[in-house]
């Protein structure tokens, strides 16, 4: 009988008719009173959503101090309703540290660590110590495989449980302690990751750190080991920073294209429009997320980033229509309104925006878009106290992460705290100094305190970035016009020429750059090309006072030394005095040999035979 049922239970959970397999579990439990059939009620009633239900049935007799999956399943129970303290109680505050695996390198380090600090330690600590990090294999054979999983499994709900009480550095720590001991608890990777509680070049020494070796698919089989290990190290590559790294991510992505036919999986889309992002090429990156969404429109981890290319290509029709399909369908979704808000920012009605992007952070205190975009929404107006309230907070929920810090930045330079600036901008070079904007905003920085020299470096390294990433050279049109000023504010007017002219070519005619061209070429006495280009300027914006007052100057010195320069002059001169030499000689010469021909005429016209 009790086969029966618990085959009957198994297929009701299969077409998920809970109540069906809830009314053949009782039974089941009702007959054979075991812990088992107690345990697989209560996970019944939590994928029915009745926590409170299935938190009676894990609490019979001391389940949870038995049993390491019920004490899981009875903190995740408080946690769907929103009890984390409660939760914390059942989990306890301390991670199970000696079931941490790392590879043998990291093992190695971790053991010279902690010697250093045994030495220079006196007395125990109530606190683990760095050597309780170090792999003990003993004390985790003696685990069994389920057990080892769901302690790892409540190091990931201790996460969510700090989380939600705003402890992220602790919240940090249970994450990584849960993927170090069962590296396949994909969950707490993803928190880390989602969540930028790592640095990209943290995010990457942790991968490095982890032991994908632990993984067995087949025990025995050594070979279908290591390709399992390999598999999921490179699945986790694709999902960390897009900054750094480059070569083994593009590595990770061919393999798992090639070898494993993944080219089209969503996942793989997202991490390769994630790249095309990073390095500004917007347009290949929003035909990777349509591809993406195409297939499944609400994948919601590919809608923040659509969103913001949508945002920087101005395709206003779709952000609306998007927008209005997601508040039709997930209205309970923070990433709708986060769409809404995107929608109004675009179309410049920022207090429509404001109030969107603020749902949709209430709906998710800790979804990272919405704060940018919240704090966005006060830049945008010019009232940078708001808006650099609004960047503290998201550079506190978001500490991996260099973008707030780098928006505070440029919220301190428009106020002209020079000295503020360069401290947030400092702080934000410390965590990723690969992007060419932050690396503008340095030199942006060290122009305005006339340190034109380091401001040069600084533009003309942002340039070197953003051409490493293959970024359109028109992207990056400001860094090159920067480039150019303090080129001329250094009195490198050649090199500071050559950048204007290619500011020029990649499109960007604008009355100011043509003003500051012309100024360049009068300091280079080429007083006839800068009128030329003082001329342009006027064209553009006919009022442009520089332009007038560079214009008259010009035309001054013309006046003084001719159109052309003193030495070009004397050359068509010279050159006009040949050419007339040469015609009046020639004259001469025809002149002669008329006369010559007269005389060999007869009186009647003709000559002798």
């Amino acid at each position: 009988m009790e086969t029966f049922l618990r085959n009957w239970r198994q297929d009701a959970l299969n077409r998920h008719q809970y109540d069906t397999a809830i009314f053949v579990g009782d039974k089941l439990l009702a007959l054979t009173n075991s812990d088992n059939d107690a345990y697989s009620l209560a996970q019944t009633h939590f994928a029915a959503g009745n926590y409170t239900r299935a938190l009676a049935f894990v609490t019979r007799s001391d389940l949870i101090q038995r049993s390491p999956r019920s004490r899981y399943l009875a903190a995740h129970c408080y946690i769907k309703q929103n009890r984390h303290e409660e939760a914390l109680q059942i989990l306890g505050e301390k991670n199970p540290v000696h079931l941490v695996t790392t590879t043998d390198a990291a093992r190695r380090k971790l053991q010279h660590l902690s010697n250093g600090l045994t030495s220079k330690q006196h007395g125990k600590s109530k606190l683990p110590s760095r050597t309780d990090r170090a792999d003990r294999s003993e004390e985790r054979e003696r685990e069994d495989a389920a057990n080892i999983k769901h302690e790892a499994g409540m190091c990931y709900l201790r996460g969510l449980c700090y989380a939600k009480q705003n402890a992220f550095d602790r919240a940090k720590e249970c994450y990584k302690d849960a993927v170090r001991i069962d590296v396949q608890c994909f969950e707490a990777f993803d928190q880390l990751v989602k969540n930028c509680l790592l640095s990209p070049s943290e995010e990457w020494g942790f991968l490095d750190t982890l032991n994908f070796e632990t993984i067995q698919p087949e025990p025995g089989d050594a070979e279908i080991a290591a390709e399992a290990a390999e598999f999921t190290k490179n699945l986790y590559s694709t999902r960390l920073s897009k900054y750094t790294q480059p070569e083994v991510f593009e590595t990770a992505i061919e393999t798992l294209s090639s070898h494993y036919r993944l080219a089209q999986n969503p996942d793989i889309l997202l991490a390769k429009a994630e790249i095309a992002f990073t390095s500004s090429r917007y347009q290949e990156a929003v035909n990777l997320t349509n591809q993406i969404l195409d297939s499944d429109p609400y994948n919601f981890a590919c809608l923040p980033l659509h969103l913001s290319l949508l945002y920087q290509l101005n395709h206003h029709h779709a952000l609306f229509s998007l927008s209005h399909d997601l508040a039709d369908t997930h209205p309970d979704e923070p990433c709708t309104w986060l769409a809404v808000g995107t929608y109004y920012l675009a179309t410049n009605r920022i207090n429509e925006a404001r109030s969107y992007f603020s749902k949709a952070s209430l709906m998710d205190p800790h979804f990272g878009a919405a704060w940018i975009g919240f704090a966005h929404t006060f830049a945008a107006e010019g009232e940078s106290d708001q808006a650099i309230a609004a960047y503290s907070t998201a550079a506190r929920l978001f500490q991996g992460t260099h973008l707030p810090q780098m928006f505070l930045g440029m919220q301190e330079i428009a106020l002209g705290n020079l000295n503020i600036a360069r401290e947030y901008l400092a702080a934000a070079f410390k965590l990723c100094q690969t992007d060419p904007t932050l690396v503008n905003e340095l030199g942006v920085v060290a122009y305005l305190e006339d340190d034109y020299e380091i401001a040069v470096r600084h533009f003309a390294n942002a340039l070197e970035l953003a051409d490493k990433t293959g970024a359109p050279a028109n992207q990056y049109t400001s860094t090159r016009l920067n480039l150019a000023h303090a080129l001329r504010k250094a009195e490198n007017f050649e090199e500071a020429l050559q950048q204007f002219e290619e500011v020029i070519r990649l499109g960007l005619r604008d009355a100011s750059v043509f003003a500051s061209k012309g100024l360049v070429l009068m300091e280079l006495d080429q007083y006839f090309e800068a009128t030329v280009a003082l001329h342009e300027a006027l064209a553009i914006s006919p009022q442009d006072p520089i332009a007038s007052d560079l214009l008259s100057k010009a035309l001054g010195q013309l006046e003084n030394e001719g159109v052309l320069g003193g030495a070009d002059e004397n050359a068509i001169d010279n050159a006009l005095q040949e050419k007339v030499s040469r015609i009046r000689g020639t004259r001469r010469t025809r002149r002669r040999a008329r006369i010559d021909q007269t005389d060999d005429m007869d009186l009647d016209g003709t000559n002798d035979s």
